[in-house]
């Protein structure tokens, strides 16, 4: 049996956050749950924080921000290093 991998999309309802959650959405594989959650919301903005979200979209796989959540935004290649879409 295969672990469920939890997918966290910070965003903010900006053009390039709908892009990263197609990404994801596109990306993930039957063990990832992905959970887009809105950073306008007290709680999401903590959890954000205490994971080290700079900047929307950011990424969290397991708890653990990707690493494509730099300056250098969001890629496919970086999410699936992170996890995303592996079974």
């Amino acid at each position: 049996m295969t672990n469920k991998r939890t997918i966290e999309v910070f965003v903010a309802g900006c053009p390039v956050c709908d892009q990263a959650i197609e990404l994801v959405n596109r990306i993930a594989c039957d063990s990832c749950e992905v959970q887009v959650l809105d950073m306008h919301k007290p709680e999401v903005a903590e959890r954000a924080h205490g994971l080290g979200v700079k900047a929307v979209p950011a990424v969290a796989v397991d708890g653990k921000l990707a690493g494509c959540c730099d300056d250098a935004g969001i890629n496919e290649e970086q999410l699936r290093e992170a996890g995303i879409g592996r079974g």
